[in-house]
This record gives C-alpha cells, sequence and structure tokens, in this order.
C-alpha cells in the first residue's frame, strides 16, 4: 500500500509542475483601428473561395494547379517537412514514460586484492530492463509542447505553399495567355499595316505619295515587327516557368483554346472589404510565425528545468545463473532497483546561458511574428487598393479602345476621299493599336490583382 501511494504521489508531483513561461498570444495590433484602415465590415458575410482560381473557367489552367498540387517538388518538400515534425512529436512525447528492453549478458572476472584470494566470478544474465526519468519540473511536457507548435508551424507551412504555388502557377498562367495574345494582336495589326503599306507604296510608285508617307509606313511596319520576337520570348518564357512550377517537363505543358485576357473577369469589389480582422491571424505565414514563438516560448522552459535536480528510477528483472542451461526457473530468479537524484551544482554558466539563449531566441521569433503581421496588413492594403483602381482603369481602357476604332475608321475614309494626309491614319493606327494593348494589359492586369488579393487573405486551396 505505502509503495502503491508513493507512486501516485510522485505521478501527481510529475504531473503538477512546468517551469518556464506560458504563452500568452503578444498585442501587436488593436483590432478596431486595422479593421478600420482595411476597411473591412463589421457584418461581413462573404466567404472566399478555397479553389478561386477556378472562378477564372480555365480548364487548362485548373489541370496545371491539380497537377502542381500532386507533382511539384515544393510540394513534396513541404509534405515531408510536415511528417518530419509529426514524428519528433512522437519522439519527444515518448520521453513522458518509460523505456523497457530485453538484456542478456556474460560476466567473467578474476580479482585479486591486495593480501587476500582472488575473487572469480562467471555468470550469465537474461531478462528486462527499465528506466524512467521523472518529468518532475516540465522539463519534456515543455519540450512536447514545443513539438506540437512546431507540427502546427509545419501545417501552416504546408497550406502557404499551396497558396504560393497556386498564385505563382495562375499570374504565369495569365501572364503566358497574354502574351499569346498580345502576339496574336501584334500579328493581326502587322496584316493591316502591310496592307496600309502597300497601298501607300503603290501611291508612291505611281507619283501620288511622297517620300514622307511611304516611309513612315514603312517605319510603322518595322517597328511592328521589331516586337515579334520580344513578345514570343516572353510567351516561352512564362511556359517554362510553368513546367518548373508544375513539376514537368515544357513540352508537356499545352494549352487550348481560351479567352483569357480577352474577357474581363468577373469579381465582386464589395468582397475587398467584405471579412473579418481574423483573415490577419489566419494567414499561413502569420500562423506558421505564431507557432514558431510558441514552440520556441517552451523551450525556455525546457531550459529552467535543466536547473532544477532530477530524478530517474530503473529496475531489472529476469534471470541469472553460472551456465547457460539452465537459466530459467525460479531458482534463478533475480531482480534489481535503483534510483539515483541528479543535482546540478557547477556547470560554469551552461545551464543559466542555456535559459538565456532561448529567451533570446524567443525574443526574436516574437519579431519574426510582428513582421509576419505587419507585411499581412500591407499585403492585403495593397491588394485592395490596386485591384480597386485597375477596376476603373479597365473601364477607361474598353472606352478608348472602342473610340480608337471608331476614329481609325473615319481616319481611313477620309484618307480615301482624300481629305486628310496618310499621317493622320497612321497616328489613329498607332493609336488603336496602343489601345487594344492596353485592354488586354489591364485585362491582365485584373487577374493578376484577384489572385493577389486572395494570397494576401491567405485564402486556402484544397
Amino acid at each position: 500500500m505505502n509503495k502503491f501511494i508513493l507512486c501516485n504521489g510522485l505521478l501527481l508531483l510529475c504531473a503538477a509542475c512546468s517551469v518556464g513561461p506560458d504563452y500568452e498570444r503578444p498585442k501587436i495590433f488593436d483590432d478596431d483601428k486595422t479593421a478600420a484602415y482595411l476597411g473591412l465590415s463589421k457584418n461581413h458575410n462573404w466567404q472566399p473561395d478555397k479553389d478561386w482560381y477556378k472562378n477564372f473557367n480555365d480548364a487548362d489552367l485548373n489541370n496545371l494547379v491539380a497537377t502542381a498540387l500532386k507533382n511539384s517538388p515544393n510540394i513534396k518538400t513541404a509534405i515531408e517537412n510536415m511528417r518530419q515534425a509529426r514524428y519528433q512529436l512522437y519522439i519527444d512525447r515518448a520521453g513522458f514514460l518509460p523505456t523497457f528492453d530485453a538484456q542478456g549478458a556474460y560476466n567473467k572476472s578474476n580479482e585479486t586484492l591486495a593480501g587476500l584470494f582472488p575473487i572469480k566470478s562467471e555468470y550469465y544474465q537474461l531478462g528486462a530492463d527499465a528506466s524512467w526519468e521523472l518529468d518532475i519540473w516540465g522539463g519534456q511536457r515543455r519540450l512536447s509542447e514545443s513539438a506540437a507548435a512546431l507540427l502546427k508551424a509545419a501545417a501552416a507551412d504546408f497550406d502557404n505553399v499551396k497558396i504560393s504555388l497556386t498564385s505563382e502557377i495562375a499570374a504565369n498562367y495569365i501572364n503566358w495567355r497574354l502574351a499569346e495574345k498580345m502576339l496574336a494582336l501584334t500579328e493581326k495589326n502587322l496584316t493591316m499595316q502591310q496592307e496600309i503599306f502597300d497601298i501607300v507604296k503603290a501611291q508612291y510608285d505611281a507619283g501620288l505619295a511622297d517620300d514622307l508617307a511611304y516611309k513612315q509606313a514603312q517605319s510603322i511596319l518595322d517597328t511592328t515587327k521589331m516586337q515579334l520576337p520580344t513578345i514570343r520570348a516572353q510567351e516561352k518564357a512564362y511556359q517554362n516557368a510553368l513546367a518548373v512550377l508544375v513539376g514537368k517537363m515544357p513540352y508537356d505543358i499545352s494549352k487550348s483554346k481560351s479567352d483569357i485576357p480577352n474577357s474581363k473577369p468577373v469579381f465582386e469589389i464589395a468582397n475587398l472589404t467584405n471579412m473579418p480582422i481574423e483573415v490577419i491571424r489566419n494567414r499561413p505565414d502569420v500562423r506558421a510565425a505564431e507557432e514558431q514563438l510558441v514552440a520556441q516560448n517552451a523551450l525556455i522552459g525546457k531550459a529552467v528545468a535543466n536547473l532544477f535536480p532530477s530524478v530517474s528510477l530503473s529496475a531489472f528483472l529476469g534471470y541469472q545463473n553460472k551456465t547457460l542451461s539452465p537459466i530459467f526457473g525460479p531458482d534463478y530468479n533475480m531482480y534489481t532497483l535503483s534510483g539515483a537524484v541528479n543535482l546540478p551544482l557547477l556547470h560554469w554558466g551552461e545551464l543559466i546561458n542555456q535559459v538565456n539563449l532561448q529567451k533570446s531566441a524567443t525574443k526574436q521569433a516574437l519579431a519574426t511574428y510582428q513582421a509576419a503581421i505587419l507585411t499581412a496588413v500591407a499585403d492585403i492594403s495593397n491588394a485592395q487598393k490596386t485591384l480597386e483602381e485597375e477596376e476603373k482603369r479597365n473601364t477607361l481602357a474598353q472606352d478608348s479602345m472602342a473610340s480608337m476604332q471608331e476614329i481609325l475608321d473615319l481616319s481611313l475614309a477620309k484618307y480615301q476621299n482624300g481629305l486628310i494626309d496618310f499621317s493622320d491614319v497612321l497616328t489613329a493606327e498607332q493609336n488603336k493599336l496602343a489601345a487594344e494593348q492596353e485592354y488586354l494589359s489591364s485585362n491582365a492586369a485584373l487577374y493578376l490583382d484577384i489572385i493577389n488579393f486572395y494570397k494576401a487573405i491567405g485564402s486556402k486551396i484544397n
């Protein structure tokens, strides 16, 4: 009974104490002020789609993301990091429990003491050994707490990798499609400019056009031709970038017909602010930084526990005989029980400096967490403003493109009737091309801004 009470008392003692500071979330920002700055709505009811990129209605993009989430080296690395963190948690939790080992030994000795007869011994030993270091001060619990936080940080990092990977694929895909559309637009305008040049050349050969008109038409044609190599190089570069992100060879990256970015993306501007303030703390990079802080804070307790005495128990139960056979049986039973207390006395500042080291590392982790919070606020604010302003610019670009087409049509009609100079036609044609390119670029910018917005708020990917 006394032994039972003693064992339970030791267990209660082990569970009662954990030295070191408990984690408390630091107050980095004021919720109300930050929400007001970002214009966040208190009556928010919008939930961002996890697979937001599917709203672009592009099958090629959907397939690229799905492939990347399976094949990307970045995804595989993040998965293994998460597994390693889980294994480390299992390892640290095992420190709470006693260890058991099978043991077999053979011992033979011949000792001679001064003035005495030699002492000879020879025996075989077989049994099980158990040892247990009591976690009286909670050092092992703090270590397990740190490992659990690191597992959560690894999971947040995995979410962040998926978000970043999806965002990069979507951005590169939009730019790839933009280069494709720019190339088609440039080739289309090049055909029209060639037709205009042929008309001017015929008039020039017939003496109906001067050198200025001829050279202007030639210059415009050459300038447009010069754009083609750059656009083709951009298109190839984005294809190669996608291949790296997806984890495939470039020649395996194919595309079908798509209206991106000919069409304007559908997005409700009101959703830019229809969110809770928790969107900041829930960003994967912010969550990872906070869990790193939790983990590091727990290591202070582990270091402090090393300053106190440690208690360990060990036991052996088995059989012992002078011969290997027989060795099993009641006549050969044996056991040993032992306990030890270790009190650190003089370590020349090593233990206390371990505490100071963990405290300093915790302050560093706090600064990293603070930086993650500030970055999140800046990213969200920038994404909101950029998308809002690009929406306005897109409307103007669309109106400008329509106006430039009307001006060109009128200019060509007047030129054919001899009412204006050819330079006016060239100017109108250049303005139309610039307006079309501006509208395409603005559509693509809207897609990219939507991508950045979802990345900024840390919208999860399934």
